[in-house]
């Protein structure tokens, strides 16, 4: 295994998949709201939204890797 120079805490957040199953989720839950989609372009528009707004959240608020020097 490599050393990426990553704390313990750090460690364990990318060693579980709690955060790809949060994603899925409120992806699904985004569009089960529509149900239905004219075409694939719209979905795609849709989930494309809901990531950016997740990636945005993540940037800007709470940090998903804290840095000790921070």
């Amino acid at each position: 295994m490599f050393e990426l120079g990553l704390t313990e805490a750090q460690r364990k957040r990318l060693r579980t998949t709690n955060s790809l199953e949060n994603l899925n989720q409120q992806i699904k839950r985004r569009t089960a709201v529509a149900r239905l989609f004219p075409n694939e372009a719209s979905l795609l528009r849709l989930a494309s939204a809901v990531l950016m707004e997740i990636s945005e959240e993540w940037e800007t608020g709470r940090r998903y890797l804290p840095r000790d020097d921070a």
